[in-house]
């Protein structure tokens, strides 16, 4: 027997809530986190949340969209950053998805799931119960309208939450002193997109939707936002400035050379001009052009700790290791040892092949992994140190963390067993590499108790 079309969605829908998060990529980059967390702070106060608690991840996807997926992390695609042209609408998002964390949606959906998925599994029972007694059309007809009220149950309890989270972002916003006009904003830009691929705006259409209707949704906050005394308060012109870079980083980044110098002319000479054509031109391997757009940038601001980065990364990523090393230095400087930008610094000065700077690098990428143990990039420099001074042991320690964290855990178990085997006893690295062989065989276990 076939199964019901309405069943393969349904079930197709939970197994989409199900997949993890470390499946989607990660972009991470030192100013945009920054920006993030800086955009997100007075919100997550307002919301009664310890801040460094609290992440704010940008994720490599062009869909308009951000979402929380259990504990107090909020995932924010590239494609909403791209969509957005005020770092306010930023924050109306940000406040939104905080409201489903303090409502423990996440946690609660599985609430939606279970309740659905009853009502899916009894209208099966009673469609092959009448199957059997001969029935066939009738038992096929039990089944698909018992996924009908399944579907239509589970998207009902999603809307009640983004409803929730509406109006829980609206407070924020108001504790938060931020006006809600960028709220406002993005939400138009959503239904701009609804009408512009034809999704139905009717009250039919709205039940079979996760979210509430987009204009509904507009209707009820911009009365709540009005009335706010924030309502009229200018953006921040800091935030904005800081913004707009940000965004036309990530465009030159992200997409095509060509379609970036469209966007960004070079009769354009801006800063988000110039930082988006500098990562269009580094892709397309026109380094010398590249460079120069970097010296621009430094002739506006020789301090900016984040041009001085993207210099030594060019410099870096064209063979020039050794000239890398002075801007690179002073970002990490400038930055109170960022870890990213450190664990770019410690790559040049490995990448020179002088035994000299190594001792160097081993102390930033310490530093590095000390602050920020989920870099897999700087665990694996830092094992590359270690195994030109000839330490293996703690050369393998640093392996499995790189490997733990891209969930290779058969050659984390690997590297953890040599690592031990290698190390003092009761030392802290000997702990870790303990840990890190516990964790890979749990998860090894899990693995093959799925399958």
């Amino acid at each position: 027997m076939r199964t019901p079309a309405r069943l393969i969605v349904f079930l197709a829908l939970a197994a989409l809530a199900a997949q993890p998060v470390a499946a989607q990529s990660v972009l991470r980059d030192a100013e945009t986190e920054a920006l993030l967390q800086d955009l997100a702070a007075p919100l997550v106060e307002a919301a009664g949340l310890q801040p460094g608690n609290v992440d704010i991840i940008l994720v490599d996807d062009p869909a308009i969209n951000a979402f929380v997926a259990g504990g107090q992390a909020v995932y924010i695609n590239s494609g909403l950053i791209q969509a957005a042209d005020d770092a306010s609408e930023v924050q109306g998002v940000i406040a939104h998805e905080l409201g489903h964390i303090t409502g423990g949606h996440a946690i609660r959906a599985g609430q939606g799931y279970s309740k659905a998925g009853k009502i899916s599994l009894l209208s099966m029972l009673l469609g092959v119960a009448a199957a059997a007694a001969g029935a066939g059309e009738a038992g096929m007809g039990v089944m698909m309208a018992g996924q009908q009220a399944a579907m239509g149950d589970l998207l009902a309890f999603t809307r009640v939450q983004e409803s929730s989270a509406d109006a829980a972002g609206a407070k924020y916003l108001s504790k938060a002193g931020i006006s809600g006009r960028g709220s406002i904003d993005f939400f138009k830009k959503l239904q701009n997109q609804e009408f512009r691929y034809g999704y139905s705006q009717s009250d039919d259409a709205a039940y079979s939707r996760t979210h509430p209707l987009t204009g509904d949704r507009i209707s009820r906050l911009q009365a709540v936002y009005e009335a706010d005394p924030a309502w009229n308060r200018p953006d921040d012109p800091v935030l904005q400035q800081r913004f707009l870079r940000i965004k036309a980083k990530l465009f030159g980044y992200l997409s095509d050379p060509d379609r970036t110098l469209l966007v960004y002319p070079t009769s354009r000479n801006d800063v988000p001009a110039l930082y988006a054509r500098a990562y269009a031109y580094h892709k397309a391997a026109f380094m010398d052009k590249a460079l120069h757009e970097t010296d621009q940038l430094l002739a506006i601001n020789p301090a900016d700790p984040y041009f001085l980065e993207l210099k030594g990364q060019v410099l870096l990523e064209s063979g020039r290791p050794a000239d890398a090393l002075e801007p690179l230095r002073k970002a990490t400087l400038l930055t109170n040892n960022n870890p990213l930008i450190a664990s770019t610094f410690g790559h040049a000065l490995i990448a020179t092949e002088d035994p000299k700077n190594y001792p160097e690098a081993e102390r930033v990428l310490r530093a590095a992994v000390a602050r920020d143990r989920y870099n897999p990039f700087a665990w694996y420099q830092l094992g590359m140190v270690y195994a030109a001074g000839g330490d293996m042991p703690r050369a393998r320690l640093a392996s499995a963390e790189q490997q733990v964290l891209n969930r290779d855990f058969g050659d984390a178990l690997r590297s953890a067993q040599y690592a031990e085997a290698g190390l003092a006893k009761e030392t802290p690295d000997w702990i870790r590499a303990q840990d890190i062989e516990m964790q890979a065989r749990a998860e090894l276990e899990t693995k093959r108790k799925r399958r």
